[in-house]
């Protein structure tokens, strides 16, 4: 009786309701602790917007599969994924050549909206706060507790939630990872990505789906990542006849300006962006003690999918993106792209890799601890390979020795997400033909048997294991 006491006690406040902060719940209620979720948005996402598609790695459908009273809707909510190809079009004659071709990989393609539906609704809806936008946090002096103040967003009202552990689950631009690493920035890649999701439920019969499967005859089943002459394009299918498309472009980086005060003398502000976070729309303000009175004031509007900027577009940036998509690629994908509705723009961003992920009673998950670009399919993966080593080493260790089980997380996390996010951004830059130190520049006409290997999903370290 006493043991279940002990571990009544145990509570986690997570900021952030995104995937990485809903497995987290999941990895922590399997284990008894009490958790309650901290997310700005009013209401969970409903219906399926227009966002962006990821693709799952056996290990982490084994684990949602662990975590959802119905495994089987899992299958449901997405495609198999199997084959990897990569392919090169040559951009004058419009010819397509398999490059590599692994048709034991074994992923499934979600949409990320349905995907969050699925894991959401698994859970009990108590304990989320909608609506609440984290300003700050305090610890004990006894490292024994932790206290949030959230913004409560239709009364202005402001609420305390005390708890044992904090998880920081709210993205590459964490306001509380900023806390202690104030000086951190993301990377510009050196490319931004156009993409879109085509729902051509209605239209199966249609000539741009026919011509499209055809001209790319495993949609469906394979993940098709076509390389051109400094360019690249990803084409997959996701569920209820959807089409996911990313057109990957080199430009420098946009000039998005984010000023950031973090003492009250200045004016504490970003400056506002409007724009989507994978269609669900966010906002996020300073999490500081010192700036929690500005922070009530100041809305932060740059909204983040993942590891990327998400910047609004107008009508003639679409126009000159369909040129350029006309150059490079087969006119059946060209028709996708343009029967599109609403393409967006990412820049994309990363980090170098973290050697802290925890401080405390604070601990990193998902984007927070792991600002990658999204060529591995790494980003949702590991958020879910997160929250599963976080629980297991809190059920090792027990809220009594939360020192121990957040070390023990981040030496085995560390490791492993510091050589994918860099992998990633490895394959990113040699698919986008941008300059890597000893290595020639990337030409698919020419790919070296080097190249064929690193552009194979299956050749990331720690591709098939946690550890």
């Amino acid at each position: 009786m006493a043991e279940k006491q002990k571990k009544k006690k145990s509570k986690v406040i997570i900021v952030g309701g995104s995937i990485a902060g809903v497995s987290c719940a999941h990895a922590l209620t399997s284990i008894g602790w009490q958790v309650v979720v901290i997310e700005k948005t009013a209401a969970p996402p409903t219906g399926s917007p227009t966002g962006a598609g990821l693709g799952l790695d056996p290990l982490a459908q084994m684990l949602i599969t662990s975590w959802i009273a119905n495994p089987h809707l899992l299958q449901h909510a997405t495609l198999p994924a199997t084959i990897d190809q990569n392919q090169a079009t040559d951009s004058s004659t419009k010819v397509s050549w398999t490059l590599t071709r692994d048709e034991e990989f074994n992923f499934r393609a979600a949409h990320w909206a349905d995907l969050h539906g699925l894991l959401y609704n698994a859970l009990p809806p108590d304990i989320f706060l909608w609506g609440h936008q984290f300003i700050s946090f305090s610890i004990s002096e006894d490292k024994s507790y932790i206290k949030v103040k959230a913004k409560v967003l239709r009364n202005d009202k402001i609420v305390e939630i005390d708890g044992n552990l904090l998880v920081a689950a709210d993205g590459c631009l964490s306001l509380i990872r900023q806390n202690f690493l104030p000086d951190l920035k993301l990377r510009y890649s050196g490319y931004c990505a156009w993409r879109g999701v085509l729902d051509f439920s209605g239209r199966e019969d249609s000539e741009t789906i026919e011509g499209i499967r055809k001209a790319y005859p495993d949609l469906g089943k394979c993940l098709y990542f076509d390389l051109g002459s400094k360019t690249h394009c990803v084409l997959y299918e996701l569920p209820n006849k959807r089409l996911n498309w990313i057109f990957y472009v080199n430009q420098p980086e946009p000039e998005i300006k984010v000023l950031v005060y973090s003492n009250l003398i200045h004016f504490a502000a970003y400056i506002a962006i409007t724009c989507y976070i994978n269609d669900v729309f966010r906002t996020a303000k300073v999490g500081y003690d010192r700036t929690a009175l500005t922070c009530l004031c100041i809305s932060f509007l740059l909204h983040v999918q993942r590891n990327s900027v998400t910047m609004k577009v107008s009508e003639d940036m679409i126009d000159e993106m369909m040129k350029e998509a006309e150059k490079a690629w087969v006119p059946e994908l060209v028709k996708v792209m343009k029967e599109t509705k609403n393409p967006f723009l990412n820049a994309i961003y990363d980090c170098d890799p973290l050697r802290q992920i925890y401080w405390d009673n604070v601990v990193l998950i998902g984007d927070a601890a792991h600002p990658t670009t999204p060529h591995g399919l790494r980003s949702t993966n590991m958020s879910i390979l997160d929250a599963a080593v976080l629980g297991k080493c809190l059920e090792k260790w027990g809220v009594e020795n939360l020192h121990s089980a957040l070390g023990e997380y981040q030496s085995i996390r560390v490791p492993v997400t510091s050589k994918q996010v860099l992998h990633s951004r490895k394959l990113g830059r040699i698919k986008q033909g941008l300059h890597l130190p000893n290595r020639e520049q990337f030409d698919p006409r020419k790919a070296t048997s080097e190249d064929l290997k690193d552009l194979q999903q299956k050749n990331m370290s720690f591709f098939t294991s946690v550890y």
